[in-house]
């Protein structure tokens, strides 16, 4: 079986309004040459262009997939927000929430994009692909079933998590979400439920300002079906591994999932204007392959990764590439052009003797 590779041109074509980086502009605020928000086309495209100059894209089973529907948006967001969203897209576009601008059309790309990854959660709990990435744009993690924020408009992953549950292909799925900010969107969504384990390492005080605390565990019976690691700023490659083996994995092995699912964003890269972390091209090879090699002893390989922020240009390509040829077992390598400069920028050992305490203090304080 082969490695999915969903994503589709019209997902590049989603716009982020009148904004300079997280403001509107105007007044004092200059626009910018590019225009928009941070979450911008051109990290996607040049990721996608960047596998298919080095041959990687070639290795892939590529293609793209309908639109999620109305039934499978339903299972997640309420009729009146669906329905507004929609009434603004066709009237040309606006902003449904807090930096969650979009233009014409922008009720179309959001569902196409959902849609991607539906197609990919599906094709791997069907067993059609081996695992799967979905180029996913607009992104989805931050989206709550009634509040689109942080760039997202739709959940995409709790979407096809419940569109591949209605036709009983899951039972038990785990999300990890290693983008840098917090994966509020699905944790709210699945709070109260003892089927989906929701998984997010995000830099502490980052965004939102208001959730992904430690104590955050669920409620009700998902009480301790949710797992927050607010990662200390400056965190880099190393305590990044550290998290995995220490708390993600450990609670992986315990909750015994049928998929893993990433929320897999780039923005902890040590180039992003978004974070102050400082992970690297290497790491997020690494972390694949952790946990793909994870997927593997749980859930007969079953690994989908769905593709959330990351808003350097230069690097998320990189990143990008290094995270998929782990995925697919490719020997085709990208080199990270910037690997020798990012590599003296890792933390100090004694640094990093801290941040990997710090982590062990929180497994702790996990039961993990």
């Amino acid at each position: 079986m082969a490695t999915g590779f969903f994503w589709d041109e019209s997902c590049f074509w989603h716009a982020g309004g009148n904004y300079a980086f997280t403001v509107p502009f105007g007044g004092l605020v200059q626009p910018l040459a590019a225009g928009g928000i941070p979450e911008n086309p051109e990290t996607k495209r040049r990721l996608k262009n960047l596998m298919d100059v080095t041959g990687l894209s070639a290795e892939l089973a590529a293609q793209s997939a309908p639109n999620a529907t109305r039934d499978m948006q339903e299972r997640v967001h309420p009729a009146s927000y669906l329905d507004a969203f929609k009434a603004a897209s066709d009237a040309g576009g606006g902003e449904m929430g807090p930096n969650v601008p979009f233009a014409r059309g922008g009720y179309e790309i959001a569902t196409l994009s959902a849609g991607l990854t539906v197609a990919a959660v599906d094709a791997v709990a069907s067993g059609t692909l081996e695992n799967a990435y979905a180029l996913s744009r607009p992104p989805g993690h931050h989206c709550e079933p009634e509040k689109p924020m942080g760039f997202c408009l739709l959940a995409n992953i709790a979407i096809a998590i419940e569109a591949a549950k209605a036709k009983g292909l899951l039972g038990r799925v785990a999300v990890l979400d290693w983008d840098v900010h917090h994966g509020n969107g699905t944790e709210n969504i699945f709070y109260a439920r003892d089927d989906v384990l929701t998984i997010s390492l995000h830099q502490e005080g980052n965004y939102p300002l208001t959730t992904g605390a430690i104590t955050d565990r669920g409620t009700g019976s998902g009480e301790g079906c949710n797992i927050n690691l607010p990662m200390h700023a400056g965190s880099g490659h190393t305590a990044y591994l550290h998290a995995l083996d220490r708390v993600v994995i450990p609670a992986l092995e315990a909750f015994k999932p049928d998929m893993i699912i990433v929320a897999c964003g780039y923005d902890a890269a040590i180039i992003d204007p978004l974070s102050r972390m400082q992970a690297t091209v290497e790491t997020f090879g690494a972390m694949t392959r952790k946990i793909k090699e994870t997927a593997a002893r749980l859930c007969e390989g079953k690994l989908v990764l769905v593709h959330e922020g990351g808003y350097s240009e230069v690097y998320v390509p990189f990143c990008g590439h290094a995270a998929i040829a782990a995925l697919s077992g490719s020997s085709i390598d990208a080199p990270d052009p910037l690997a020798i400069a990012m590599n003296n920028r890792q933390p100090s050992p004694a640094f990093d003797l801290f941040l990997r305490q710090s982590i062990d203090d929180m497994a702790q304080q996990l039961d993990l």
